[in-house]
């Protein structure tokens, strides 16, 4: 049973009810299997009594063996400390040994370097004396007449040596005077410069092997000759041979560079300035070159600016790609490059841009014109022809003639949303290239050119231009046919193409002069020339409102029949049928403004056609007398006009309609209840000779001595 218990208790993880319940199954089982159905509980308290014991010497054996391994442990623990004390003393002695090593290498090198320089200052003079002697006598041998026999200036394969020498000999000749030797001087130049050819052949051959470390060699030698630069125009030529195979050169630049700026590293000893030599070439021979080829054509402007916007663009992109190479300590150096490539055509980009604007409004203008089989007229504006209106129209009314000859184009507004897009669209593209194309300075005049010429041709030509049509189309007032009223239409889009031209001044242009005095500028001249817009909207919307209720009046006064209002025998109480037409026609013309304006514009032109049609009808009632059944007719009419009314939504009219009606009342009520009505709330704010004068308009006025009745009422 140990065993088993030992087994038991090692399990991980250990649970001791489990241990417990497991004990208790395997007696319990035991006791079944011997005596089925009968469950023996002194059985089970022996057995955990004989476990209990057992569990105990199983502890006390335990516990034995962990004081056992626990005093290994402590002895195991002491023999390492002693040889830990052990080590560190060897350490000690260790660090002190390679203290005193350390002092005695220190003490040698200070030895072996007094030793150096002793030798070198023996060494450098003989070396030196040794140079020049060998100077001297290749000196000599230049010196004689007749070709150099040494074997140095003979074979290829010395050439590095023979460079040296020749480099040398080239500076000393530059101190000597002319006269015995100026033929050596020659001999020596001609053998400079042919050295330094071939040199620059031996160059070439290596690069063309892709062998950097002779080319490295090389490199280092020119460097002191006065051909060095040749070495680099050498390098740029041989490792831009074959490239810009493709039509879009842009494309080439950075892998060439990126390829090439390694070698450089490599090979020179100045990376930075060969890099900056190498750009300067692909920008001067292959840039400008490409840019000369593809702006030379200036007869289609429109396809010469996006060239231009093209190529400059895509130009200060690789300068800005070029600029992770290191090309020295001019960090405007790649931008000096483009502006010398493009200078002459951003000098007279402006003009260009302007002088191409011009032509392609005009052009969208008139394309738009010519499709409307519409030639445009100079048409004379100002207080005169405003005059001449006004008389044409009093005249026109007293003489019952139609002498002033409206022209209504048959509705056509001469605007054109898509037109004023396409006139935006157009500077939106100026804008975007004078952002790009002009210079900082010049940026915030170049912008006003543009917004100029866009205020001139989609506003002045355009947009003005219809409201002078749309203006002179207003019917006069006072005419006996409905009058055709289309500048409401021309409100909308007029509005439309403002609301577009507000958004393109603050998403185009005002980024090009904001913090600069121009800003300023630019508001200004969009705050005047929408001023005179406004000024030309409001006339005509005013025109168009006299026109209204100017037939509704004129409509009124010739049918409207005293019989409606004072009829000889009672009828039934309908509206009049001049009534009802003056209705359909306000209400037309009300769907008319709905559909045309919005917001504000719209509440404010609503108001004033409520006021002022308000003003007509209640004129008009004042002009009949009213028996009763006449009575029930008008306030049946007046009833129309508020249903009319309220389509405006204009509360302040609706609120004079329902005074009108109340003052038609008064019309119809008794006698003897008159003074009550006047009192009541609708009526008891109006000025008492208002209400007298509706009075008044009563048919039994005289008959039942109203007058006397309302006595009070007057004081």
């Amino acid at each position: 049973m140990m065993q088993q218990y030992m087994k038991e208790l090692e399990q991980e993880p250990f649970d001791p009810e489990e241990f417990v319940e497991r004990m208790a199954w395997r007696t319990v089982g035991a006791s079944r299997d011997e005596n089925p159905g009968n469950f023996d509980p002194v059985l089970l308290h022996e057995t955990f009594l004989q476990a209990i014991k057992d569990l105990q010497i199983l502890q006390e054996r335990q516990q034995k063996k962990c004081e056992r391994l626990e005093m290994i442990c402590r002895e195991e623990e002491i023999g390492h400390w002693q040889k830990v004390s052990q080590l560190q003393e060897k350490n000690k002695a260790s660090v002190n040994l390679f203290q005193e090593l350390d002092e005695r290498i220190n003490y040698v090198a200070t030895k072996v370097l007094h030793l150096g320089d002793q030798l070198e200052s023996v060494n450098t003079p003989r070396a030196r004396a040794v140079e020049a002697q060998k100077l001297m006598n290749h000196f000599a041998e230049f010196l004689s007449p007749g070709p150099l026999l040494s074997e140095v200036f003979q074979f290829n394969s010395r050439i590095d040596e023979a460079a040296d020498i020749i480099q040398k000999l080239h500076l000393i000749a530059q101190e000597l005077p002319s006269g015995k030797f100026e033929k050596a001087k020659k001999k020596i130049a001609l053998k400079y410069d042919e050295i330094e050819r071939s040199l620059i052949e031996e160059f070439v051959k290596a690069h063309r092997s892709d062998d950097k470390g002779r080319m490295k060699e090389i490199a280092s030698i020119l460097s002191h000759f006065k051909g060095y630069t040749q070495c680099v125009d050498a390098f740029i030529e041989q490792s831009q041979m074959g490239a810009f195979t493709s039509k879009d050169i842009f494309r080439d630049v950075i892998p060439l560079c990126e390829k090439n700026f390694s070698v450089m590293a490599e090979v020179f000893s100045n990376p930075d300035q060969v890099m900056a030599k190498y750009v300067l070439n692909i920008y001067h021979l292959r840039l400008q070159k490409y840019a000369s080829e593809h702006l030379a054509d200036r007869s289609d402007a429109d396809r010469y600016l996006r060239n231009l916007y093209d190529l400059y663009s895509r130009t200060v992109m690789l300068s800005k790609d070029l600029s992770r190479f290191k090309m020295g300590n001019d960090h405007t150096y790649l931008n000096k490059l483009t502006r010398n490539i493009f200078q002459k055509y951003l000098d007279s980009y402006i003009s260009v841009e302007t002088k191409c604007l011009k032509e392609k409004c005009a052009g969208v203008l008139q394309k738009y014109y010519d499709s409307k089989n519409h030639q445009k007229k100079q048409i004379q504006t100002g207080g005169f022809s405003d005059l001449r209106r006004d008389l044409q129209a009093v005249i026109g009314t007293r003489a019952n003639l139609n002498i002033a000859q409206i022209e209504n184009y048959g509705g056509e507004t001469f605007l054109s949303e898509e037109v004023a897009i396409a006139l935006l669209q157009e500077s939106k593209l100026a804008f975007r290239r004078c952002e790009v194309l002009s210079r900082q300075s010049d940026l915030p005049g170049n912008a006003i050119q543009i917004l100029e010429i866009l205020l001139h041709y989609l506003i002045a030509e355009h947009v003005d231009y219809a409201l002078e049509l749309g203006l002179q189309a207003v019917p006069i007032p006072e005419t006996k046919t409905p009058p055709q009223i289309y500048f409401f239409d021309v409100v909308q889009q007029c509005n439309a193409a403002v609301h577009l031209l507000e958004k393109q001044f603050n998403d185009s242009l005002v980024p090009l002069v904001v913090s600069t005095p121009k800003h300023g500028d630019c508001l200004q001249k969009k705050k005047y020339i929408l001023e005179q817009i406004e000024l030309k909207l409001d006339t005509g919307l005013d025109r168009s409102i006299n026109a209204i209720v100017g037939w509704v009046k004129i409509y009124l006064q010739t049918e409207q029949k005293k019989t409606d209002y004072k009829p000889e025998t009672d009828l039934d109480t309908l509206a009049s049928p001049a009534c009802l037409a003056v209705v359909q026609f306000v209400s037309s013309m009300v769907e008319r403004i709905r559909d045309s304006l919005d917001g504000k514009n719209a509440e404010s032109v609503m108001m004033e056609l409520g006021s002022r049609f308000h003003r007509v009808i209640y004129e008009h009632l004042q002009q009949f007398q009213y028996n009763s059944a006449g009575a029930m007719v008008a306030i049946c009419d007046v009833n129309e006009y508020r249903k009319c009314v309220k389509e405006l939504k204009v509360p302040l009219v609706n609120a004079l309609f329902d005074t009108l009606h109340a003052l038609c009342n008064l019309l119809l009520v008794k006698p003897e209840n008159l003074k009550q009505v006047c009192t009541g709330d609708q009526l008891a704010g109006l000025d008492r000779s208002i209400l007298l004068n509706f009075i008044q308009l009563r048919n039994d006025y005289k008959t039942q001595k109203l007058a006397n009745c309302l006595k009070g009422l007057a004081t």
